[in-house]
């Protein structure tokens, strides 16, 4: 049986994610992910975001027709309106609404072959069903490591093929970062990034039983000014 993450920690940080990206920042996010100005540093952010994007979406089938993928973390909508253009049936899920809606209006018209359904809510939710890929782009980097593999494990129980997802790697810069930003006040700030090493990670999920029907393909590190992730790759053994 699937562990679920810790509860506690796990729906703390949700809530906080939702009233972020739904409300105090969901303008800013909409913006970013489109092609309007924005700061020298939100570019490089930007940039960063599209390079991982690439990344995740050059790891998936060219041709996804009758594949069912999972978007968890969707937000604004650019990696599911690709992987739609491939023929998959995207599941898009988000915990903004605001953004979903965003993304519900960014769709083009002509889809090819394939199709999005949007959601607002918890990527875990089990009426969701089952997938053949599921893609989870920065949609995890807000949790520690315990609720990362608890999260994975859940994910990695529902799914035929691939679980892609990106976690903020541990590095000295970053640290201090995650330090010091904690000595100021909260305000609009985002959630808090948490670092964790991959070490940390591989060891945390070769623990779980789910683990045995599973391995490590690929990783990646993407970085670009202030944005900083690293992406990886399970598929079924």
């Amino acid at each position: 049986m699937s562990a679920a993450p810790t509860r506690n920690s796990y729906v703390e940080r949700r809530g906080q994610l939702e009233t972020y990206f739904d409300r105090t920042a969901a303008d800013t996010w909409a913006k970013l992910t489109s092609t309007a100005k924005v700061s020298r540093i939100r570019e490089t952010v930007r940039a960063g975001r599209d390079e991982m994007r690439n990344t995740l979406l050059s790891w998936l089938p060219a041709d996804m027709n009758g594949l069912r993928l999972l978007d968890a973390g969707c937000g604004t909508g650019a990696l599911s309106v690709e992987a739609a253009r491939r023929g998959a049936e995207v599941i898009a899920i988000d915990l903004a609404a605001n953004l979903v809606n965003v993304a519900r209006e960014r769709v083009p018209a002509d889809l090819g072959s394939g199709r999005i359904e949007f959601h607002v809510g918890d990527m875990l939710n089990p009426a969701l069903g089952s997938f053949d890929y599921v893609v989870g782009m920065d949609s995890l980097i807000h949790y520690g490591a315990n609720d990362i593999v608890a999260t994975l494990e859940t994910l990695m129980a529902r799914t035929r093929r691939g679980v892609l997802f990106t976690f903020a790697p541990k590095t000295p810069l970053l640290t201090v970062m995650h330090n010091v930003g904690k000595i100021f006040p909260r305000g609009d700030r985002a959630p808090a990034i948490v670092p964790v090493t991959a070490m940390t990670l591989c060891t945390l999920i070769r623990q779980r039983p789910v683990a045995a029907d599973w391995r490590f393909s690929q990783t990646r590190l993407v970085t670009s000014g202030f944005y900083k992730s690293q992406a990886c790759e399970l598929v079924r053994a």
